[in-house]
């Protein structure tokens, strides 16, 4: 019997095998869209899979203004944030961040980002999402692959 085979593997930041994927967000939901994209960025669906190394692949979501929320969360759901200042709690709605400029990537980024670890490592893997308002984006040198997230689970 080899033993050698049944090793377990490690990831470093050398050996992980990162992949440029496009996705389109499309009438997506928010939600279901975002854990999908989170999983990937941490490198969740290889069998590879090292849990304090960035051995994701690079994310581009591109349609993000087509994105849908389900029931009443458009206008009912709020984002509170603290400014560190008396008197300087501040809210949003989803609504409220679409319609302000980039506001589909902030929603986005900001979905995202509370599905992600809280550590140093959620600012590295964050950094390979690139949000796209249209259906062009700027990483076509990458050629990345289109996939379909839905086949995703």
């Amino acid at each position: 019997m080899d033993t050698l085979s049944y090793k377990t593997i490690s990831i470093n930041k050398v050996t992980a095998k990162k992949e440029w994927v496009v996705v389109d967000a499309t009438d997506q939901v928010l939600g279901r869209l975002c854990t999908k994209v989170a999983k990937l960025l941490r490198g969740k669906y290889k069998p590879e899979f090292t849990p304090n190394v960035d051995c994701g692949d690079n994310v581009i979501i591109i349609n993000a203004d087509k994105i849908q929320l389900t029931g009443k969360k458009m206008t009912d759901r709020i984002y509170y944030s603290y400014t560190g200042y008396p008197g300087g709690q501040r809210e949003a709605t989803p609504a409220s961040i679409l319609a302000k400029p980039n506001g589909a990537e902030r929603l986005l980024r900001k979905t995202v980002k509370g599905m992600l670890p809280k550590n140093k490592l959620a600012a590295r893997l964050l950094s390979n999402l690139y949000v796209y308002e249209g259906a062009e984006h700027k990483q076509q040198a990458q050629s990345p692959k289109a996939i379909d997230i839905n086949l995703y689970k």
